[in-house]
């Protein structure tokens, strides 16, 4: 598997980007967001997710593991594949779209390019399954829960940012220094502390 890719930016289009690494040139699909955050760049850095079918190998490409975690967490769903993940992703950013499916938001999700109704709502019930079983995940030991107190919409932020794949104990950590109220400015700022 390659995790990703460090190199020269050969070139771009709407859907795909070459990035020359050592003299070879690998073709990555990434949605249009992407690819405009990095189109003036000359060297990027993009994680990738290799798929590999029975007469075709393609590599998919994110800016941050959060998008890539998002585009995983779709392609598990029924009806969903790779490019339609990747449509996706082009059309909507992984915080607005983790609070979509926490909040149960059909209307946000029926709103993207090839999501209907029934798709939504099989997005929502696929996706907060796996949140739970990942909340049965028990926290490494010598983990601490830290005591959060004061703080607005706390299940609805962990229940967000177990959708782009953190898990509970890294969550605890930075629970204590957001101080936004909204819920999505919550997410933006906890992406950024666990980032870091």
């Amino acid at each position: 598997m390659i995790a990703y890719l460090s190199g020269k930016l050969a070139y771009t289009t709407n859907e795909y980007i070459i990035i020359d690494v050592g003299g070879v040139g690998y073709k990555v699909f990434m949605s249009k967001i992407a690819i405009e955050k990095i189109q003036d760049k000359k060297e990027v850095k993009v994680f990738t997710y290799l798929r590999v079918l029975e007469d075709d190998m393609s590599l998919f490409g994110f800016n941050t593991n959060e998008e890539l975690h998002m585009f995983e967490l779709l392609i598990s769903v029924g009806g969903i594949g790779a490019k339609s993940a990747i449509t996706i992703l082009s059309n909507i950013e992984p915080s607005k779209f983790a609070l979509a499916v926490i909040t149960n938001d059909i209307a946000t999700l029926k709103k993207l390019q090839g999501i209907g109704p029934k798709t939504a709502q099989r997005i929502i019930l696929e996706l907060k399954d796996k949140i739970k079983t990942e909340e049965a995940i028990q926290m490494p030991q010598g983990e601490v829960q830290e005591e959060i107190q004061n703080e607005e919409n706390v299940e609805e932020l962990i229940q967000a940012l177990q959708v782009l794949g953190y898990r509970r104990y890294e969550i605890n950590r930075v629970l204590p220094k957001i101080k936004s109220k909204e819920i999505e400015n919550q997410i933006r700022e906890a992406l950024k502390y666990l980032a870091k």
